[in-house]
């Protein structure tokens, strides 16, 4: 079997779906492998670098698709302009493809009706079940890793002041307030990083286990307590909070966010929108030059004024909405994915390159689309066609 990996035509994504590494670990399985020239260059990796690993070049993505059984992607399937096709019709009927496709939302349900109709075998790396077993095949946990990272890093960028405290000739800076909502990866690395900018950083989340999880990392826990039952849901997972416990959560946080310097925001529901936890009023009591960055904006943002992809000031306080952060890190974020992605192949074929093991949880949970039937739990419900 032959595993195709086509250059990424969204704007601005850099990152590739293999690199030389992960194309030697592919051959020693047995798979051939063929690469759209220039292919690497976001994430910084040529032509000759993957021909050396064993790798095709292709001249265009044409001839990838044309070629491959697999079609290995970091982003869903879009329209590419240099052919006049959608990514969906320039696959073949039976071919297979494994990308982030996020099928359950409605805006992505025509296209993933297009791959079951195409009888394409199409799985998503954001079904990949949260088990021990599957954490190296993750990428939303390595991912997250890297936007709670880099949202720091974007806030510090953004910021008119200095982070840590610095001594001068005319006296002493104070430190800037860093608070941290949500204290999953994305909010665990941000105050780790947060900390190592010399911020004094203070974190919220509404579960107990990621309360604790952020106290070991050396910061203050503040805020809102809500009962166990309302607060955690599957998986450890946050739950969405009934309306009148948001309105306590936000008496809570209004103190907090007035006496803010920068806020990270990464409070998220896994599939549901996220809520919002910050008013227009609460802004406009943080001091002009603050910074939000709301990474929780692809499920629709933690903050009331966040503009989805953009970047705004409201009354002198910037608001980051921006989108694909993981994608501003390609060397890195390629690196991390790419091996996500290996380690899926790994085991989706881990009985033999001619069939997957459909009863596999991993296999099961991240399965789309095959031999024309709708597998995926959370679009079946979004489609309102779940019956189990």
């Amino acid at each position: 079997m032959q595993i195709g990996i086509p250059k990424e035509i969204m704007h601005k994504e850099n990152r590739v779906a293999a690199l030389p590494e992960t194309i030697e670990k592919f051959k020693a399985l047995g798979f051939d492998v063929i690469v759209e020239t220039k292919a690497g260059t976001g994430a910084f990796t040529d032509d000759e670098a993957y021909k050396k690993a064993g790798a095709e070049i292709a001249m265009d993505a044409e001839e990838v698709f044309n070629k491959a059984d697999i079609i290995l992607k970091v982003k869903e399937p879009l329209f590419n302009n240099q052919f006049n096709k959608h990514e969906i019709d320039m696959l073949k009927k039976k071919q297979m493809l494994i990308t982030f496709l996020h099928p359950a939302a409605p805006s992505n349900h025509g296209d993933i009706k297009k791959l079951q109709d195409r009888n394409i075998t199409a799985f998503t790396m954001d079904g990949i079940p949260r088990i021990s077993r599957a954490q190296r095949m993750d990428p939303l946990t390595s991912m997250s890793a890297i936007t709670g990272y880099k949202a720091i890093i974007i806030a510090a960028a953004n910021f008119p002041k200095f982070i840590p405290m610095i001594g001068t000739s005319i006296g002493m800076i104070k430190p800037a307030n860093i608070l941290v909502i949500g204290t999953g990866v994305v909010g665990l690395q941000a105050i780790a990083t947060g900390k190592r900018l010399g911020g004094i950083v203070k974190a919220i989340d509404i579960r107990p286990d990621a309360k604790k999880e952020a106290e070991s990392l050396g910061v203050k826990v503040v805020g809102f307590d809500a009962p166990p039952e309302l607060a955690v849901g599957e998986g450890g997972y946050a739950k969405a909070l009934p309306e009148e416990w948001i309105e306590k959560e936000r008496q809570e946080l209004a103190p907090l966010v007035a006496d803010s310097d920068i806020i990270v925001l990464s409070a998220l529901v896994p599939g549901e929108v996220a809520q919002h936890l910050i008013t227009k009023e609460m802004v406009e009591t943080m001091k002009a030059g603050s910074v939000i960055i709301d990474v929780s904006i692809d499920q629709g943002g933690n903050c009331a004024l966040t503009d989805p992809g953009k970047k705004l000031i409201h009354k002198g306080v910037f608001i980051c909405g921006i989108k694909n952060i993981p994608g501003s890190l390609p060397v890195h974020s390629s690196w991390l994915y790419a091996n996500n992605l290996y380690y899926f192949v790994e085991n989706l074929f881990k009985n033999g390159a001619n069939e997957f093991d459909m009863a596999d949880e991993i296999v099961r949970g991240a399965l789309v689309t095959h031999k024309g039937e709708l597998y995926h739990e959370g679009t079946l419900k979004a489609m309102g066609k779940y019956t189990h």
